[in-house]
C-alpha cells in the first residue's frame, strides 16, 4: 500500500510524532489514521516505560496562582537535559500540572508515597462497608474502593482536569514519548488561604 506525504503530514499534525514514525504507523495500519494514532500511542507508552529508568536531574520549578490569589502551587518538574527544561511543551506540561494540582488538591505524587497505616485504615473502612456481601465480591469491591482512594489523593492517578479520559501519568507518558526524555514530578506544594 502506498502512503502519501499528505497522509503522513496530517497524522503528524494530529499526533506530533516524527515523520518516520507516522509513516510506519500508517503502513502498519494500512492507511487507517485512527488505528495509526492508537499504534503510535502504544509505541509511545512502550518507549516511555523504557525511559522511566533514566535519571531526570534537570528541570524547572513552575508556579501557578489561581485567580483571586487564594490558591498557589509550586511544582518541581524534572527531565534529563537542560535543553528540554526550556522546551515550550515541557513548560506547558508543568503549567497544566500546576493548574491540576490547584484544582484537585492531591496529597501525594503516587501510591508508593502513601503511608501504609493510611492505606490499611482505608482498607478496614472499606471491609466494614461490604461485610454483608459474599467474600469473593467483597474482595473486588474493597480493591475498587482502595483504587478510588488512590485516585483521589495521588496526583499521577487522578483524571487530568483538562481531559478526564486520561490520568496525569498518561499525560506525562505521552509527553515522554513525544519529547524523548524521562519526565518526573519531583515534588509539589499547594497553598490555600484559610486552610
Amino acid at each position: 500500500m502506498t502512503i502519501s506525504a499528505q497522509q503522513v503530514s496530517e497524522l503528524r499534525a494530529r499526533t506530533g510524532a516524527g515523520f518516520v514514525d507516522c509513516k510506519n504507523a500508517l503502513v502498519e495500519c494500512h492507511g487507517d489514521a485512527e488505528k495509526a494514532i492508537d499504534w503510535l500511542r502504544k509505541k509511545g507508552m512502550a518507549s516511555a516505560a523504557k525511559r522511566a529508568s533514566r535519571e531526570a536531574m534537570e528541570g524547572t520549578v513552575l508556579s501557578y496562582i489561581h485567580t483571586g490569589g487564594r490558591i498557589g502551587v509550586l511544582l518541581q518538574l524534572s527531565c534529563e537535559t537542560s535543553f528540554v527544561a526550556i522546551n515550550e511543551e515541557f513548560v506547558q506540561l508543568g503549567k497544566d500540572i500546576c493548574m491540576h494540582i490547584a484544582a484537585l488538591s492531591p496529597t501525594y505524587i503516587n501510591r508508593e508515597e502513601v503511608p501504609t497505616e493510611l492505606v490499611e485504615k482505608e482498607r478496614e473502612i472499606a471491609k466494614s462497608q461490604v461485610k454483608d456481601k459474599p467474600e469473593h465480591a467483597a474482595e473486588k469491591i474493597v480493591l475498587g474502593k482502595i483504587d478510588k482512594f488512590f485516585s483521589d489523593i495521588c496526583l499521577l492517578e487522578q483524571p487530568f482536569i483538562k481531559d478526564s479520559g486520561k490520568s496525569v501519568k498518561q499525560l506525562i507518558d505521552e509527553k515522554i514519548a513525544k519529547i524523548g526524555e524521562n519526565i518526573v514530578v519531583a515534588r509539589f506544594a499547594r497553598y490555600q488561604v484559610g486552610v
